[in-house]
């Protein structure tokens, strides 16, 4: 399972980074043509980065998985909000995780657990 993702501040790749994962960033360029999963971050009051949404209009079709970084001080209803509106736009892929900044070690297992099962599954209708 591919992991791309969107970082304005760092703190996504920091995140992923800390995962221990080899993840790339993506362009509005990029063509994927395998499952992937996204990791990004949540711009405003809950939108979709611009460059995550060109990558998006292109590559959905192979979306998996989503997570998002929010800050809580957005309030509950804003947090992270980006994964939700990716996850409305495209109902195939799941939603992951929503975590701060980047993230705790608790986030860190989670993510690590949520995507290998998705990869599991993912698995497992190929075959």
């Amino acid at each position: 399972m591919r992991i791309f993702y969107d970082s304005r501040t760092g703190n996504v790749r920091r995140f992923l980074k800390d995962c221990g994962l080899d993840a790339a960033p993506i362009t509005e360029e990029m063509t994927v043509d395998e499952p992937f999963v996204l990791v990004t971050y949540t711009t405003g009051r809950g939108q979709v980065p611009r460059k995550t949404q060109a990558f998006l209009d292109k590559n959905h079709r192979y979306l998996y998985g989503v997570a998002a970084s929010g800050e809580r001080n957005w309030g509950r209803e804003n947090f992270a909000k980006c994964a939700d509106a990716v996850c409305a736009m495209y109902p195939q892929a799941e939603l992951l995780l929503k975590f701060e900044k980047r993230g705790t070690e608790k986030d860190r297992e989670r993510f690590l657990e949520r995507v290998a099962a998705l990869d599991e599954g993912i698995s497992q209708v190929q075959c």
